[in-house]
């Protein structure tokens, strides 16, 4: 069966993510969008990760600009999310999230977590300890929402 720790990413520094690194750890990953009005849910999504990294949780934030709100270049997206939300989880490079085109992992947390295509920005989805998708969240589920699966996460 597969798991996230079959996949990896380009980080907007160019450096490469293995996911083997989040083994045994809590991942909230995350598709999102500068330019996009739940952007905000960036400074809340921050303050989970700095809340419970100590504890094993991880955020991952993959650009996508399939929406057509994403900035022109990694650079500006890393740039604008640090500036005007504090981002200091990983962001990879921009991705497509739906399509023929798409990330590999968005293939797989698709299939894994069901509900089929990514309808927005925004939507999430927690990874348990052991590399298994716990939950799909929609766009519009505030940060806060999800803590109390991610302290439950976090348990286990």
């Amino acid at each position: 069966m597969a798991t996230i720790y079959d996949f990896s990413e380009i980080e907007m520094n160019g450096n490469k993510i293995n996911f083997n690194e989040y083994k045994g750890k809590v991942v909230l990953i995350v598709n999102t969008a500068s330019k996009c009005g739940l952007a905000p849910q960036l400074e809340a999504i921050e303050g989970l990760y700095k809340k419970h990294h100590d504890q094993g949780f991880e955020v991952l934030g993959l650009p996508s600009n399939q929406f057509h709100q994403e900035l022109g270049s990694d650079e500006e997206t890393s740039d604008y999310c640090q500036m005007h939300y504090g981002v200091t989880f990983p962001m990879t490079k921009q991705v497509k999230v739906n399509g023929e085109d798409e990330d590999p992992l968005f293939t797989y947390l698709k299939e894994t977590a069901g509900n089929g295509r990514i309808k927005w920005n925004f939507t999430k989805f927690l990874i348990g300890r052991d590399g298994q998708v716990i939950k799909r969240y929609a766009p519009v589920t505030k940060p806060e929402k999800i803590e109390p699966d991610i302290i439950e996460a976090l348990k286990n």
